[in-house]
């Protein structure tokens, strides 16, 4: 019964982390979109394997990490150089020309898998997010540095986070024919997305600086 807590608690916290539109959860919608649903759940089980490891190593050095802020402010650094690439990246992909249906390669459910790891692991956002989340629980009184707490929460992170992706990719699956929007900017959209999580960072770490 004490481990449903932690368990609630990842689950929240993870849906209200993954909710907004965000990189992997379009990609997630574009991939339905594009190539069907089990390849985008493919995608999804991909991204949700590298939250799961995230998530663990996250909690794990919650306590070294917090005292040591300029650990935060490095993996911001990567994550601004790493969110600008792919900026750049989308959006050079968006203005290439398409090809004809008939000469687009179908890929593997093996791809889209590793595809979904790869996303999720270049997101480094998630590893201070649940160092700060976990570190604030555990100040209420509502999370411990336990191993029973810590497989309980990130079972609910990996439950929620799959679960959020999965709407993702139905949600947009079942509008199919009103989304050809997103078929056809779902490269601008994603950069746009990238772009701003890009000049988010860029504004925090100047004002961790200079503030």
């Amino acid at each position: 019964m004490t481990l449903l807590l932690p368990f609630f608690l990842g689950f929240i916290v993870a849906a209200i982390g993954i909710t907004p539109p965000g990189l992997i959860n379009m990609t997630a919608a574009k991939v339905s979109l594009k190539d069907g649903r089990n390849e985008a759940i493919s995608f999804a089980i991909g991204a949700t394997v590298i939250v799961f490891f995230q998530t663990f190593l996250a909690l794990l050095f919650a306590n070294f990490i917090n005292s040591h802020p300029e650990i935060i402010n490095r993996l911001q650094e990567i994550g601004l150089f790493i969110f600008i690439a792919l900026t750049i990246y989308f959006f050079w992909k968006a203005k290439k020309p398409k090809l004809p249906k008939s000469e687009t390669k179908v890929r593997s459910k093996t791809n889209r898998f590793f595809l979904g790891m790869l996303l999720s692991a270049l997101n480094l956002f998630p590893i201070p997010y649940y160092v700060f989340v976990s570190i604030t629980l555990s100040t209420y009184g509502y999370f411990y540095f336990l191993e029973s707490f810590i497989y309980a929460f990130v079972g609910g992170v990996v439950t929620g986070s799959f679960l959020v992706f999965y709407l993702y990719i139905v949600y947009f699956k079942k509008r199919e024919a009103k989304s050809s929007f997103l078929i056809n900017n779902g490269n601008y959209i994603i950069g746009a997305i990238t772009g701003l999580v890009s000049i988010i960072t860029l504004f925090k770490l100047i004002k961790g600086y200079f503030g």
